[in-house]
């Protein structure tokens, strides 16, 4: 894979990313099924894949850590459980965890909604916060599994030492006060979501989110609508208010039913467009940290 650089975002496909900054590097939602192979969704249901991964597994860098958003098949294949170290700590749902420490890897750490837990490199902190997500609607969501989305604050000159240290035994801590320091950038990945109510809470606690990563496909299983596609897609973008938007999820599985035409067609229509960057697989995106007491530019909502 090329060189990054101390910011970005690489994408392989569906929504697994290598996410560097600040020395951390964090892979996401690890799915590296190939074309024609089925993804499992549980209930005897499953989904096959129309595309190839950027990388294979064994191409991937040293990994720090992995976010997981939750336990599908899409999201978490057999390629994954069986090719990443067990070793290697994992910050997902409760849910996910238990089934995770089932397989092997016992530092899987399961977060509640708004709980964080933090890793520490020196004097530069990862700080991962659970936030909000509905796979489904109404009673529905109790047949597919619980989704957290994540906000990724990456941070300088951070005091004290409450968090475990990358170079040591790296296993970070869950709750506690926060560490201080300078947030050089504020990332927000939505996780599969459809639009609700209760994300309306994501603006209101982290109004000042610089990229939000934003799962879409409009997937259906059974005739219901369990991601977002194009229309939820630009109401997202409306809610959350990131200053620059990347587009993942879209056109990797045969249930997705949305494509990026789709979101497109409602960004512009909400005038929005400017704000999105549609990322193809294999891409490295530059992602922009902040500059100390420049903050940002106005924004053109």
């Amino acid at each position: 894979m090329p060189d990054s650089a101390d910011a970005s975002v690489f994408f392989i496909g569906n929504a697994t990313m290598i996410i560097r900054c600040h020395g951390f590097t964090l892979l996401t939602d690890p799915n590296f099924l190939h074309r024609g192979q089925r993804a499992h969704l549980g209930w005897g249901l499953g989904t096959r894949r129309r595309t190839d991964p950027a990388i294979d597994i064994d191409e991937l860098p040293p990994i720090d850590l992995v976010v997981l958003s939750h336990m599908h098949g899409d999201h978490w294949d057999d390629v994954a459980r069986d090719g990443l170290d067990k070793d290697l700590p994992i910050v997902t749902t409760h849910h996910a965890a238990r089934r995770l420490r089932r397989q092997g890897f016992h530092r899987a750490v399961g977060l509640d909604t708004w709980q964080e837990h933090r890793v520490h490199r020196g004097d530069r902190q990862l700080k991962i916060t659970a936030t909000p997500a509905r796979h489904a609607p109404g009673p529905a969501r109790r047949l597919l599994p619980p989704v957290m989305g994540s906000v990724l604050d990456f941070s300088g000159d951070v005091s004290g030492d409450l968090g475990g240290d990358l170079g040591g035994d790296g296993r970070g801590r869950s709750g506690g006060p926060d560490g201080g320091g300078r947030t050089d950038l504020r990332l927000h990945i939505s996780g599969d979501t459809i639009m609700h109510p209760c994300l309306s809470e994501i603006p209101r606690r982290f109004p000042d989110i610089d990229v939000g990563i934003v799962h879409l496909g409009g997937t259906r299983v059974l005739g219901m609508l369990v991601t977002m596609d194009g229309v939820q897609g630009a109401e997202w973008l409306r809610l959350i208010k990131p200053f620059t938007a990347l587009t993942v999820h879209y056109d990797d599985y045969e249930a997705f039913t949305s494509s990026l035409t789709d979101l497109q067609r409602n960004v512009r229509r909400l005038g929005l467009s400017h704000l999105v960057h549609y990322l193809m697989r294999g891409e490295t995106y530059s992602l922009p940290l902040r500059r100390p007491g420049l903050g940002h530019l106005p924004r053109a909502f």
